[in-house]
């Protein structure tokens, strides 16, 4: 297989996944790019945030891989103006140890991590597993499910209450789904590990993604984050929808 036949784009035609790499270490960067188009994607390159933002703008990627650490607009700035306009799939790369910048990035719309230093192999299993999913969900038939008030639209990919539109990541949205159509039963933290972001517990070094992703949707859905009815925590277990 050539380079350029590998993973197709999200617009589910043959042409390869477009990722944009944005990281200010061009010894990160070019491994990165050559594991990627090794594996048959189209890699861009960015080495600061504005850099990243212009690419965006006239070349709109497939998914993004962005160090928290940058000049000019630092990962995480880059990860809250992405979210304003696209719901493009992003990876962090943060420091080992600093575990605020994850939850950070989490919480702003970020779907992954990866801590430096990090195997580029394991950075590749992550991204073959997002597109995986992101083009699993458009080839999906489309549902309409109906619960606990909330009307779940997998054709549009909209979320409402009665008429009101409550807005929802990527990520967020296949995690709502997942447990709602699968009302009453108990997801642990890895079985949603597997089951939305496509990858197993052993690739995470913790829960925190579906933790915060939880936390993030609680916020938009409940009534009273603090008091959660829609998503429960079962101790010991993980999350069960309640319809």
């Amino acid at each position: 297989m050539t380079a350029y036949q590998g993973i197709k784009g999200r617009t589910g035609d043959h042409s390869p996944s477009t990722i944009l790499v944005c990281d200010d270490e061009d010894v990160i960067r070019d491994v990165v790019v050559r594991y990627l188009e090794h594996e048959g994607m189209r890699a861009l390159q960015a080495e600061d945030g504005e850099r990243a933002k212009e690419i965006i703008r006239d070349d709109p990627p497939d998914l993004v891989i962005v160090d928290v650490m940058m000049p000019k607009v630092n990962g995480l700035d880059l990860c809250e103006w992405i979210r304003t306009t696209s719901d493009v799939p992003i990876i962090l790369l943060t420091a080992r140890g600093e575990e605020s910048d994850r939850i950070t990035g989490l919480e702003l719309g970020a779907d992954d991590y990866v801590v430096k230093p990090f195997s580029p192999r394991e950075l590749i299993v992550r991204v073959k597993a997002i597109l995986r999913r992101t083009g699993a969900r458009q080839q999906k038939t489309p549902l309409v499910l109906e619960a606990a008030g909330l009307t779940i639209d997998g054709r549009s990919r909209q979320v409402f209450r009665q008429n009101d539109e409550i807005t929802v990541t990527a990520t967020e949205f296949d995690l709502l789904f997942c447990l709602a159509s699968h009302a009453h039963t108990a997801f642990s933290r890895e079985q949603l590990l597997a089951q939305v972001w496509g990858y197993e517990a052993a690739l995470d070094a913790g829960t925190s993604t579906v933790t915060v992703h939880v936390r993030r949707l609680r916020e938009k859905i409940e009534k009273d984050p603090s008091q959660p009815e829609i998503i429960r925590t079962i101790w010991g277990v993980g999350y069960r929808f309640e319809a």
